[in-house]
């Protein structure tokens, strides 16, 4: 039997140790991690090996050669465009005659291969993937079996709230050859995206096989020092370098421990290293070969590459330290921190914790480094939260980190291109645009800026056909402490998630492309655009209609910015407006109570007779109602009013509503003859299912609405237009149709989910809900007799949701305990 061992990754996620090297070639106790697969390999009789190699093809080559001197016969199949994992294998077909296996060169593990392949064979399947139980199944392609162990269902790299199972795709696979039959040649081609799906569409049979024993992805920097941990307390099966000294301790040849040195297993001491009096090596300490540790240096679960140099009094803290690197005396390096290869850092210099600094890099004498190239805790995912990319205002995103996401954000797009930006009246927002937006130019992006403009304003100006993108950048309104940047697609929606990750990539390794001077993108302003919007929302709606209901309205603008776009917009439509707080001011935004403003404008409908008040957000996004009696909406009265309204009256056939949406929406929905577009959690979620065929209208319950026709974004300026339509058409007054509307009675709360349990939570869930009418749109939505209940993993933060709709608060209080109650009793 053959084994294909999958090696062309980057591994760009581990940079800046893969910044010189191809991640299969980065060493795992001074071993190539790729050398545990092939050790593997050979333990179960696998000798014939065929690699796949792309990304520094040639060190892999140089150090493996044709396999003799680890017992092997290997031979490579070199992409010369990346393939994907069943592309690559597909390059490699004319090695592969006979049934084969398939490993990726990245991963640490000792799973029982034979169990694999004999689970292969009494299947008689065509393909069989390996399949290991893991507690954060996010990073992974989720498997769902039969009890015979056939596939159901693949979910590559899900949310939280897709994760109804912790068993995942080990990247281990038992094929026949058969299977080339069905992998396109010449294109990339995903084993688990594209290949498998289509086989079980075709019928043919593709099993799963669970095993046992150690596995871990080895593709983050915190996997990379977890798996160490693991090699050095043994929790993996694997032939660990150097002779054992007792202790945990490891020493390799000719290496020198002095014996007034302090030494605390597990520590793995490499070749020819030397460690001299009162140095001190801490547990889950990994020093490579050749390594000179000075006197009273102290190194704590740490790794450091080969032929390096610490010098006196240097302390290591869970840092990981490339190749020939020279740390001078009292230099530290804290938790978290990473130098690349051949790094100089000069006496008592302070890398700071989570620092990343690049290969050949030279930190001098005293300096402290702060500003790490991951800005964000430890603890986040990503770069990008769920509304952008976002942090404490001149602490996380400073000046010089606000200019390193828009270099990311210039190189994603192609030179010479434009794009828009805007911000609040924040001086914060006004200082980080500005050094953005020299960052864009220095990219070879040229800027149309706004200045002060709603977030739907900017949205409906960067869909002009010469733009390609855009941002603005505004104080968070739940923490003005904080601030949001907002990146935009040339729709003018927020970037997907594929934009994002490449985004992500290149802000982590600061691949940033600087132009020739002649190159450099301009700035300009875009003209006569608050009126040009003010003409096109007038335009969307009946706007004579509007103008002969003669309308009377109380309109708080919160300080914010539709105050400069409103005024216009209610001039073209002949309304008698009362404005409130119609002016912009940073220090009125960041106070704003929205319940004492609509209180304040309810008083102010009554007083002066008014039809209709409205408070915006000072984004422009999301409103708040309140009827002629004075009445404030609450966010599912303003959602079902919209309905009720607009009854047949949709561009289109269909609706889009959330999967927390209550069922009242729905019903009124469908009862108008529409159907109903089921979206994820979330405005990105909403605004994606607002661009699908035939979506007319989407809206969720926090007073946020979406007129694709329009704009398929939030815009709460078209939104009240909108309904001025269709009041005027209707003929109604709001109170009338306010108080028709069915009484909606739901609960919500939040449960503590740890992150390694949440993927083991929702399957959980989903096999206690057997035998009930289970939704799996986003998280876990169960139907209980007159009611339904919804679980979902929060992206953000160790909690799951629970939302409930039932026929009484009390029921739906109730229904919501319980599904806390399961939770809790599951994590414990």
């Amino acid at each position: 039997m053959k084994a294909v061992i999958m090696a062309g990754g980057e591994g760009s996620r581990l940079r800046p140790l893969t910044t010189n090297l191809p991640k299969p070639m980065v060493p795992l106790a001074n071993r190539p991690m790729m050398e545990y697969v092939v050790d593997l390999l050979r333990h179960h009789g696998i000798t014939e090996i065929v690699v796949t190699v792309a990304y520094m093809a040639d060190t892999i080559q140089a150090y493996f050669g044709d396999g003799s001197e680890f017992g092997v016969h290997m031979v490579y199949a070199a992409e010369q465009v990346p393939l994907g994992t069943a592309g690559s294998v597909r390059n490699a077909m004319e090695h592969l005659d006979e049934r084969f296996i398939v490993i990726s060169g990245d991963v640490l593990t000792d799973i029982d291969l034979d169990e694999v392949v004999a689970a292969h064979e009494r299947a008689g399947a065509l393909a069989t993937i390996g399949l290991v139980r893991v507690p954060d199944p996010l990073e992974f392609g989720i498997v769902i079996t039969r009890e015979d162990g056939s596939i159901e269902r693949f979910l590559e790299k899900p949310s939280w709230g897709q994760v109804f199972s912790d068993t995942i795709n080990s990247g281990v696979f038992v094929m026949e050859p058969e299977i080339f039959d069905h992998i396109e040649a010449d294109r990339p081609v995903d084993f688990s995206g594209e290949v498998f799906p289509a086989l079980l569409e075709a019928g043919l049979p593709v099993f799963g096989a669970v095993v046992e024993g150690y596995w871990e992805d080895v593709g983050t920097l915190e996997a990379y020092l977890s798996a160490h941990r693991d090699l050095l307390d043994g929790r993996v099966r694997a032939d660990l370098a150097g002779f054992d000294l007792g202790g945990g301790v490891r020493l390799g040849e000719n290496a020198v421990l002095h014996p007034d040195a302090t030494v605390v297993g597990p520590v793995l001491i490499g070749d020819n290293c030397r460690v001299e009096a009162g140095a001190t090596l801490g547990a889950y300490t990994v020093l490579g070969a050749n390594i000179r540790v000075r006197s009273e240096a102290s190194v704590e679960r740490s790794v450091v590459g080969d032929n390096s140099y610490l010098g006196g009094g240097v302390s290591l803290r869970g840092a990981l330290v490339g190749r020939s690197c020279d740390l001078r005396s009292g230099a530290r390096a804290d938790e978290g921190s990473v130098l690349g290869d051949e790094c100089f850092v000069g006496e008592d210099a302070h890398v700071t914790s989570d620092v990343k600094i690049y290969p050949f890099k030279t930190v001098e004498a005293g300096a402290v480094v702060n500003s790490s190239i991951i800005w964000e805790s430890r603890a986040a995912r990503s770069l990008f939260g769920a509304d952008g990319v976002s942090g404490l205002a001149n602490v996380d995103v400073t000046p010089e980190f606000a200019t390193r996401v828009a270099m990311a954000y210039g190189t994603m797009l192609k030179p010479g291109v434009t794009v828009v930006t805007s911000r609040d009246s924040s001086r914060t927002g006004r200082m980080l645009k500005r050094s953005m937006m020299a960052a864009l130019n220095a990219a070879g992006v040229s800027v149309e800026d706004l200045e002060v403009a709603s977030v739907p304003l900017t949205r409906w100006i960067i869909r002009r056909p010469a733009i390609s993108g855009g941002f603005t950048v505004r104080l968070d309104p739940d923490d003005p402490q904080s601030v949001i940047i907002r990146f935009f697609d040339a729709d003018g929606l927020d970037l997907g998630d594929d934009a994002r990750r490449k985004m992500e990539r290149l802000f982590s390794r600061e691949d940033f492309r600087r132009v020739f001077p002649a190159e450099i993108g301009e700035i300009g302003f875009a003209p006569r655009a608050l009126e040009h919007y003010a003409t096109a929302v007038t335009a969307a709606v009946d706007a004579n209609a509007i103008a002969d209901a003669r309308f009377k309205v109380v309109v708080d603008h919160a300080y914010g910015s539709t105050s400069f776009s409103m005024p216009d917009v209610m001039a073209k439509l002949g309304l008698e407006a009362l404005a409130v707080n119609p002016f912009m001011s940073t220090a009125g935004m960041l106070s704003v109570n929205f319940d004492e403003h609509a209180r304040t404008v309810g008083d102010l409908v009554r007083a002066s007779g008014s039809d209709l008040g409205v408070v915006f957000e000072p984004g422009g996004e999301r409103l708040r109602l309140i009827d002629d009696r004075g009445t404030i909406l609450n966010g599912n009265e303003a959602l079902l009013a919209m309905l009720t309204l607009l009854g047949e009256n949709v561009d289109g056939d269909a609706v889009a509503l959330s999967v927390a949406t209550t069922d009242h929406a729905y019903a009124l929905v469908r009862k108008a003859g529409l159907s109903v577009e089921m979206a994820k959690m979330g405005p990105q979620a909403l605004m994606a299912a607002g661009l699908a065929p035939g979506v007319g209208f989407a809206a969720d319950d926090a007073g946020g609405f979406i007129l694709p026709g329009f704009l398929p974004s939030f815009d709460a300026t078209a939104a009240f237009a909108t309904l001025l339509g269709l009041l005027a058409r209707s003929g109604v007054r709001l109170s009338e149709v306010v108080q028709d509307l069915p009484a909606v009675h739901m609960a919500h709360q939040t449960v503590v989910t740890p992150w390694d349990l949440k993927g083991q939570v929702m399957r959980s869930l989903v096999e206690q809900s057997k035998g009930r009418d289970v939704e799996m749109v986003d998280g876990v939505k169960v139907r209980h007799d007159g009611g339904w209940a919804l679980a979902l993993p929060d992206t953000e933060e160790p909690v799951s949701h629970v939302w409930a709709e039932a026929g009484s608060d009390a029921e739906a209080q109730h229904l919501v305990d319980e599904y806390v109650r399961r939770i809790r009793q599951m994590v414990r």
